[in-house]
């Protein structure tokens, strides 16, 4: 009986410890993989990489989005990278807080090497903020940017503002015009941002109608602006995405549930599937 509790305590103690060691491992796998593509590309690499990862041995899955801690640990990431070294920045975020990402986008606009941005999933909202800092944009050719409006609350900025158009003032309420006037402030400022941004990469005409486009509310804040379009917009958007950042992404998984939603046989497939 003793050594059935005694097997019954080791096994706790390490199925208790398991999660913490495998974070560990891919912990040191990462820095060895940013190594690797530090040494090929002669680079400070960031990664800025957001997922739903399981914590503690209750695997509690916790949403990641840019907030000031990033921007905090990204500047001074760029305050430690010489100015004659380039600047790698891996992004994979559905965005944040917007003063965090202009932060981060303000910082490497201001590093005189060459910034690069690797997105080889999606960089929404904040994420593209970040994007339009770069002297090149890396997507993977299904990756997708998308649009900066700016938001408040649970509602688009420009979508508030439109209903001080749609009804006479009589008829809005004292929290609405309050907040259309804050809107109003919010589209005025983050268009004033992109616009910088973009003057890096086009002429002041073409900064002012895409960051018009951008940041206005063309669009609904999720819409998927692929590599076509962006080039389309005169953004800076190559393909040539190297192997290692395709790695790297695979060491940043996903909490696992009861079951996978997507399963496949993990092996490149080149003429047809192995028999």
């Amino acid at each position: 009986m003793d050594i059935f509790f005694q097997l019954f305590w080791l096994f706790f103690i390490l199925s208790a410890l398991s999660p913490y060691f495998q974070q560990q491992w891919l912990l040191g796998a990462r820095t060895r993989k940013i190594a690797e593509l530090e040494r090929r590309r002669k680079s400070r690499v960031i990664t800025l990489i957001h997922r739903q990862e399981a914590v503690s041995f209750l695997g509690i899955p916790i949403s990641r989005y840019i907030n000031i801690d990033d921007s905090e640990q990204v500047l001074r990431a760029i305050r430690l990278t010489d100015k004659n070294v380039p600047i790698d920045l891996i992004l994979h975020t559905p965005g944040g807080l917007v003063l965090a990402a202009e932060q981060i986008a303000e910082a490497l606009l201001r590093h005189p090497a060459k910034v690069t941005v690797f997105v080889p999933h999606y960089a929404m909202s904040g994420g593209t903020l970040i994007a339009l800092a770069a002297d090149e944009i890396v997507m993977d050719e299904n990756a997708v940017l998308g649009p900066v409006d700016p938001q408040l609350g649970q509602y688009p900025a420009a979508s508030i503002v439109k209903v001080l158009e749609k009804k006479p003032l009589s008829e809005i309420d004292d929290q609405t015009l309050i907040l259309a006037d804050v809107a109003e402030k919010a589209l005025r400022q983050v268009k004033a941002t992109v616009k910088n941004l973009l003057r890096k990469h086009m002429p002041e005409e073409k900064a002012e109608e895409v960051a018009t486009l951008l940041s206005q509310g063309t669009w609904t804040h999720d819409y998927p602006i692929d590599v076509e379009q962006a080039r389309s917009l005169g953004l800076p958007v190559s393909t040539e995405m190297p192997i290692e950042v395709y790695e790297l992404m695979e060491l940043y998984p996903q909490a696992q549930g009861q079951r996978p939603s997507v399963q496949y046989v993990p092996l490149p497939y080149r003429q047809g599937p192995p028999r």
